[in-house]
């Protein structure tokens, strides 16, 4: 099981960089054997919303193979809310995005225009910031022990299923600076592999989804820790649930996440936790 058969979406400004996530969401299509949909949100009044044939002809010319078979959708609005609404019309199983510009103001997909589509799309959303060279083999999962982190390592379990699944928590040793000792800090670390152990062994876990897990610690910045796992573990692709409680994801997606989107360089799976 994948994406249960239904389609991805992936968002296009035209720009060259652009084509990372172009050729990931046609890679995933095609390995998942779904529709691909690919959409541009066009700017009120512009010389592509008069023309919407020249609109089909601009986003097939980004994509790999011109002639191929997927669904465009050139929408008029604002990226974000464009995307969040055509992913839910159409019932996507996942939305994929660059890192690119979408608008002429200058808003970058990270930050607050990943903020909204993820707040507003049931749909997890993948920023593709590499050039895609194979399958995602080797995955991240960043846990806080919260249900949402939950959520996203299951979710990720379940998109990619051959992949190996790697868990990251990071932790530090409160007032450190202040109450200096080894003792209190080997304590800390028990407890944390304690809960580390605790989460890997929830029962909502199926034995299938466990035996593909490898769960570590990681001392120190979530940023830091994440990106060091990434490293070591050979990642090429990051997941981070949002809606959790403290930890690498805040209940709003806010200065931590966009942290890890903006300063980690692998592809980045955000998972939702739906209400």
């Amino acid at each position: 099981m994948t994406s249960n058969g239904k389609p991805i979406l992936v968002a296009t400004d035209l720009s060259a960089r652009s084509d990372r996530a172009i050729d990931r969401a046609t890679l995933l299509a095609r390995q998942w054997g779904v529709r691909l949909i690919v959409l541009h949100a066009l700017e009120p009044e512009s010389r592509l919303e008069a023309k919407p044939e020249l609109a089909e002809q601009a986003i097939r010319a980004a994509l790999p193979d011109p002639q191929a078979d997927v669904d465009i959708v050139p929408a008029i609005g604002p990226a974000p809310t464009m995307i969040a609404l055509a992913a839910a019309q159409t019932g996507c199983g996942l939305i994929v995005t660059g890192v690119a510009r979408f608008n002429h103001v200058g808003d970058y997909f990270i930050g607050t225009a990943v903020d909204h589509v993820v707040r507003h799309a049931t749909a997890p959303v993948l920023v593709v910031k590499q050039r895609p060279h194979e399958p995602y083999t080797s995955i991240l999962v960043a846990t806080d022990y919260s249900s949402c982190s939950l959520g996203a390592l299951l979710t990720a379990a379940r998109l990619f299923p051959d992949a190996a699944l790697h868990l990251i928590h990071s932790y530090h040793v409160p007032y450190e600076g202040w109450l200096p000792s080894e003792e209190v800090k080997q304590e800390v670390t028990r407890e944390a592999q304690a809960e580390l152990d605790a989460f890997v062994a929830d029962p909502a876990i199926p034995d299938t989804v466990r035996a593909r897990i490898s769960a570590r610690l990681g001392y120190g910045e979530s940023h830091t820790v994440v990106w060091n796992a990434a490293d070591a573990v050979g990642a090429n692709l990051v997941v981070l649930g949002t809606h959790g409680r403290s930890g690498f994801i805040p209940a709003v997606i806010g200065s931590m996440a966009e942290s890890l989107l903006r300063c980690v360089p692998h592809d980045t799976l955000m998972v939702r936790e739906l209400s």
